[in-house]
Formats: C-alpha cells, sequence, structure tokens
C-alpha cells in the first residue's frame, strides 16, 4: 500500500492594522528612500495597533482556515513564535479558546528565532504520518521590532501565517529530504527583559549564508535533489534582499548559474509587511502559490534560518488544482485594509508596546481584524472576539 503525500492542505495569512510607508519612514530621518527599496528590498512594514499582537494575528490567519475547513480533526495546534507574550502559556491556548478549537487536542508554543515554525511543519508532518485521518495546524505569528534609529529598524515587521497539514494536501506535498545545520552564534536574541531585539547586521548574514551552505550539502547528502531539479526557491526573508544574497551565495557554492527569477516572485508580500519572523518563510510561499505562474507539478525549495542559529532545507512539490485553493484576493484586500500611520503615529505606537501586568488595564477593541488584545486583568491577558 502507497502512503499517502503528506503537507500543506491550506495557507492563510494575516497582518497588522497599520502600515508604515519606508518613504515617510526615509524622509524623516534624512535617509535616501533607495537605501530601503534597492538596498533592504523593503516598501512598507506593517505596525500593530494596542490592540493586537501574536494571538490575535494568529487567530484571525487561523480563523480563515476554520471558515474553509471545519474543526473535525484537528488534534493538534503548533504556535510558532519567538515575541511569545507569556513565559509559560502557549500563545496557541489562547488561539484554541477564541476559535473554539476541539479539547481533544494538544497545543504547543514553539521557539527558536525565525526557525521555528518549520519546526512545526515537519513534527505535523510526521503526526499525520502516523493517523493519516488526523490534521494538524500550524500557527506561524510574530512581530519583528527593533530599537528607533538602529540599523534594523526599517525591517521591522508583523505578520502570521496558519497552515492546515493534513495527507493528500491540496497545495503542496512535503518531500522527506531535509537538510539541517545548527551552530552556536550570538547573532540575533531577545533577552527577557527587553521588548525589542538584540542584532549584529553583519554577524547575523554571514551566519545566514553560513547555514544555508550547510544546510544544503546536508540536504544532498540525505537524499535531495540537485539544484537544476527545483523549480522556484522560497527563503527566510528577514528583509528580502537577503533572499538575494542567499540565491547568490547558493549559485557560488554550487558554481552554477541561478536565475533571478526562481525566487523574485515569493519577496512580494514580505516587501509589503516587513519582517515576521516565524512567518516570513511562508508568506513567500503563499506568494509563490498566488502568483500568475502555473507551478502545477513544480517543486519549491524552501530555507529556513533562525538566528542562534538553526537552518534546514527542504522542499516540496504543488499540486494539481491548487489554484482552486489559494487566497491571492484575500490578501490583497487584507493589505490594502490597513490604515497608513505617519512616523510620529508609529513611533508613539512603538513605544506603548511594553505593558507590564503589575497593573490592571483595559484596551479597547481598535484593529479590523476579529480578535482583539483587551488589556490585563488580575495579571492575566484578556482577549475578545467580534460577533459574527
Amino acid at each position: 500500500m502507497t502512503a499517502p503525500l503528506i503537507g500543506i492542505h491550506d495557507l492563510a495569512v494575516a497582518t497588522a492594522g497599520h502600515v508604515l510607508e519606508l518613504d515617510d519612514l526615509a524622509a524623516a530621518t534624512g535617509v535616501d528612500p533607495g537605501k530601503f527599496h534597492i538596498g533592504l528590498g523593503q516598501d512598507q512594514m506593517s505596525v500593530p495597533g494596542p490592540d493586537e499582537d501574536i494571538v490575535t494575528m494568529g487567530a484571525t490567519a487561523a480563523r480563515r482556515i476554520i471558515d474553509r475547513h471545519g474543526v473535525d480533526g484537528i488534534r493538534t495546534v503548533f504556535f510558532a513564535t519567538e515575541s511569545g507574550v507569556d513565559q509559560s502559556k502557549s500563545a496557541g491556548v489562547w488561539v484554541h479558546d477564541l476559535l473554539g478549537l476541539p479539547s481533544t487536542s494538544r497545543v504547543i508554543e514553539l521557539k527558536q528565532a525565525c526557525y521555528s515554525a518549520t519546526a512545526a511543519l515537519q513534527a505535523a508532518a510526521g503526526l499525520v504520518a502516523r493517523e493519516p485521518g488526523s490534521k494538524v495546524l500550524v500557527i506561524a505569528s510574530d512581530i519583528a521590532r527593533y530599537e528607533l534609529d538602529s540599523a534594523a529598524e526599517p525591517t521591522q515587521g508583523a505578520g502570521a501565517v496558519a497552515m492546515l497539514v493534513t495527507a493528500d494536501p491540496a497545495l503542496l506535498s512535503i518531500e522527506p529530504a531535509t537538510g539541517l545545520h545548527t551552530a552556536h552564534v550570538d547573532d540575533f536574541w531577545r533577552p527577557n527583559d527587553s521588548v525589542t531585539a538584540v542584532v549584529d547586521g553583519k554577524l547575523s548574514i554571514d551566519a545566514y549564508l553560513d547555514g544555508f551552505v550547510g544546510a544544503w550539502d546536508d540536504y544532498r547528502a540525505h537524499g535531495g535533489v540537485d539544484a537544476a531539479e527545483i523549480d522556484v526557491f522560497t527563503h527566510h526573508q528577514p528583509f528580502t534582499r537577503m533572499a538575494a544574497k542567499a540565491h547568490r551565495r547558493l549559485a557560488e557554492h554550487l558554481g552554477t548559474e541561478l536565475a533571478e527569477d526562481r525566487y523574485l516572485r515569493s519577496t512580494l508580500y514580505n516587501r509589503r509587511i516587513g519582517n515576521s519572523y516565524t512567518a516570513s518563510l511562508y508568506f513567500g510561499l503563499a506568494a509563490l502559490l498566488d502568483g500568475d505562474d502555473d507551478l502545477t507539478g513544480k517543486r519549491v525549495g524552501m530555507f529556513s534560518y533562525g538566528s542562534g542559529s538553526v537552518s534546514e532545507f527542504f522542499a516540496g512539490v504543488v499540486q494539481p488544482g491548487y489554484r482552486e485553493h489559494t487566497r491571492a484576493d484575500e490578501t490583497a484586500e487584507l493589505l490594502a485594509a490597513r490604515t497608513r500611520v505617519d512616523v510620529p503615529a508609529y513611533r508613539a505606537l512603538h513605544a506603548a508596546a511594553h505593558l507590564g501586568s503589575r497593573q490592571d488595564v483595559a484596551v479597547p477593541a481598535q484593529s479590523p481584524w476579529p480578535y482583539h488584545f483587551a488589556g490585563v486583568r488580575g495579571r492575566a491577558r484578556q482577549y475578545t472576539a467580534d460577533q459574527a
């Protein structure tokens, strides 16, 4: 009996309710806009409002999955993030409650910088292989926040991706070969007492590229296909020019040519939302699947990187009929629905990001999405849902 294909049956995205044009940030800081648009490959950044966090974005993305497929068969929820809102409780437990998911399910949060959504996807595939009738909901949700006036400031962003992992997937089957690379490096981290990350930009780029080469070599050693057999690529994108650096580094490593058009489409959503950490790679996948090119039967190579550092390269095959299940129009509406903020408003939101638990506070619903962070009561975070 042939084992069923396992992979991504559906994929939906969400982001924050505000957007800052990087032209505005360039004007306010006296920077040539080309440094952002060309040097970083970024045009906009999504900015969370006071009632938005990883839970609300993750629930919004997952709601789109549930509205289409229901909750039957969901036995596991993996929530991947490096923007955790609690040191003990999984953000996924709040999402589980907001979505009304079955009590007969496990809910776990995973953390390893920007990499952990890929760990969740691979673990989900393993669970479905063991129980092919089950489904796993994978949520990646993050807010990238850096110090004002730092080199990393224009790469900030916010977003979430939800994926339903099943047997006989409608979008993408995940191939078994995978390449791994782990190395301890202090390129990026966020201390427990900080709401902003600490980053050594040059070291992080070098670590990323070293991780890519290491993961690629391990992928080939474990049965992965030659680069010529990979039709399109998507890479983790802390800024979209990083995808270009990665693509060029792999070509140099292999001593071959890898055309730019084999990854470029994957950058379109990330250019507009900024860095979304764990969700970034999968925003790239969404952009590929939502594009005009017919990818039926094509192999997608995916590189996942998380600072500190852990890397993985793997591939999947786009399934026949996938276009009937993509969400290009929905995502276009989502991005258009954000409210543009000027630089002073953005900086005010940035300054208000840290909210302690020592004092009760109520946060009014403001975002255009269905779920809201409502504040703190008795040191516990509160969430509300709009009435359907």
